[in-house]
């Protein structure tokens, strides 16, 4: 399974491509199998997406994770505190002003 992330343009959030759009959600995530490169140029161009790059996934019965450390900290937050991990579809996750 290959996932496709990038960063928000306006907020700089994390995000993964649905197959349609973009979510701040990584269960939202949808398999782009070999056409991410495209996909990822596409919305670059658009100006849609900053830096969208192609990653390997694995399904789980929590929906799409991303199979290396460094992009499950990108999806879902911090190891060590779990307290400040994005919770899927929370309304508020992201909502805070830094």
């Amino acid at each position: 399974m290959n996932i496709l992330t990038g960063n928000d343009l306006k907020t700089g959030d994390v995000i993964w491509w649905t197959g349609s759009d973009w979510s701040r959600h990584v269960e939202d995530a949808a398999d782009v199998g070999d056409n991410g490169e495209a996909i990822a140029h596409e919305e670059e161009g658009a100006r849609r997406v900053n830096s969208p790059y192609v990653i390997a996934g694995e399904k789980t019965d929590k929906g799409p994770r991303p199979a290396h450390i460094k992009d499950r900290v990108r999806a879902l937050g911090p190891t060590v505190r779990p307290d400040l991990t994005l919770k899927p579809a929370d309304p508020e996750a992201g909502s805070w002003v830094i």
